[in-house]
């Protein structure tokens, strides 16, 4: 796991506003590059095919629409550069993760990881909202963007949700296992020995609810509506399939929990609790951010109306901006702060992950990519469901293993679902989405994927 904690590791560095704005590689972005390299390379010396067919259907088929879209792109380096950067984010890099965990020993240290990088991003942009020093926000410095600064305002938030989703699904899952968590990995995945013992099992749930209850300061600090709202979502699901008894339990641990701060402690400033209430007013009462959004996907939707089947082409959203939009787009998006100037930022994208492939790629690009993820969703909680119905004939059973692994996998891909009806790829936060779809396909696809 060390190439792939490597990478989630240098997404804690600063980026620079100019690599930002400009969409420039990072180098996590490099780091990527060498894992599919690594896992490549241990596929060649083992000698044997990498992936399953149920594998490389699902991982492989949105290549034919990002291929097809790409060919319309604007020109030949503009679609190449398009599909370089969808083949990392949904293929290659999800492909690698999968290839190089090999047991549940080993997700769980990938999950602890994504725990660790929230806690670093998260207490950066603590500090940054104490101290003034974030990004701008209704004219103050308050914004939490951690290092990733402000022309991606949802990377810090994006980093906490994961985190936040991670340790949710380690404290959820811990159940006491005949084993003391040393254990080898076995063929099957099911990691003999892998699982807690009674001791460690407790620690984990503890220290993993902790971390959860800390993260949701900076998640609520970096005023994302979407990224609350897919939290949310996602921490409700995670829930509903530990249990239903446990979810009432939780739920009502965590509202009084949320009392306490909110009414009690005081957490929580009139900026924020107004940033709240702009959720229900996206009809009634929209801001102009709100407006833009609703602008561009209008706008989406009629450059699919054009070209149903492919779409525009890869990047040419943009282009087909302006001839689709209403008078209601504004020219860009003010950012500042966290050791930024004042920068205007273009508009260019929809903000909503689905209508950018409708609009780029079509029903062909939206049907192969939004349909590897509903397989993976599917095929995910039903490992889940095996796991959780093993664990009830058997109890401490290696095959009853495990649920705290489905739980944050399932987790993070219901999380990504309902973050991209509002946000897309993009910015130096993205190729943590690529490590957690691999999270997702190792726990759905299973063992028998490699």
């Amino acid at each position: 796991m060390l190439p792939v904690v490597a990478l989630m590791a240098l997404l804690a560095l600063p980026v620079s506003g100019d690599t930002a704005r400009s969409g420039g590689g990072t180098p996590a972005d490099v780091m990527s590059g060498v894992l599919v390299l690594l896992a490549v390379a241990g596929a060649v010396r083992r000698a044997e095919r990498a992936l399953s067919r149920t594998a490389l259907v699902v991982l492989g088929l949105p290549v034919v629409g990002f291929a097809v879209a790409a060919t319309g792109a604007a020109d030949a380096a503009t679609g190449l550069t398009g599909l370089g950067r969808y083949l990392q984010v949904f293929v290659l890099v999800p492909a690698a993760v999968l290839l190089l965990v090999r047991d549940r020993a080993d997700l769980r240290v990938l999950a602890w990881a994504f725990v660790g990088l929230a806690l670093v991003q998260g207490g950066i942009g603590a500090h940054q909202y104490a101290t003034g020093t974030g990004a701008s926000y209704m004219g103050a410095d308050i914004r939490a963007v951690g290092t990733f600064g402000p022309t991606d305002v949802m990377g810090m938030a994006t980093v906490v949700s994961y985190g936040v989703i991670c340790a949710v699904g380690l404290a959820l899952g811990a159940a006491p296992g005949t084993g003391t968590g040393t254990g080898t990995g076995t063929p099957d995945g099911s990691a003999t020995g892998t699982a807690p013992g009674t001791g460690a099992a407790v620690r984990q749930r503890v220290v993993a609810l902790v971390c959860a209850l800390l993260l949701l300061v900076p998640l609520a600090l970096s005023f994302s509506r979407g990224a609350w709202i897919a939290t949310a979502v996602a921490c409700a699901a995670q829930l509903l399939l530990a249990g239903v008894r446990r979810a009432v339990a939780v739920g009502a641990v965590l509202a009084a929990v949320l009392v306490v701060l909110v009414g009690g402690v005081g957490v929580g400033t009139a900026m924020l609790q107004e940033r709240v209430d702009s959720i229900t007013k996206v009809t009634d009462a929209p801001d102009q951010s709100v407006l833009d959004r609703y602008t561009m996907w209008a706008a989406a939707v009629g450059m699919w109306r054009e070209r149903p089947v492919t779409g525009v082409g890869l990047k040419n959203f943009p282009a087909h901006r302006d001839g689709h939009a209403s008078l209601a787009l504004s020219s860009g998006s003010d950012t500042a702060g966290a050791g930024s100037g004042f920068v205007r930022q273009p508009l260019l994208s929809p903000h909503n992950m689905y209508l950018l492939v409708l609009s780029e790629q079509g029903l062909l690009g939206l049907l192969a990519l939004a349909g590897g993820w509903g397989a993976l969703l599917v095929l995910g909680v039903r490992r889940l469901a095996l796991v959780r119905g093993a664990a009830v004939r058997a109890p401490g059973g290696p095959s009853a293993r495990g649920a705290d692994c489905g739980l944050l996998a399932c987790g993070l891909l219901v999380w990504q679902l309902v973050d991209f009806a509002y946000a897309d790829i993009g910015g130096p936060s993205t190729v943590l989405t690529a490590v957690a779809l691999g999270v997702v396909a190792w726990w759905a696809l299973g063992a028998e994927a490699r």
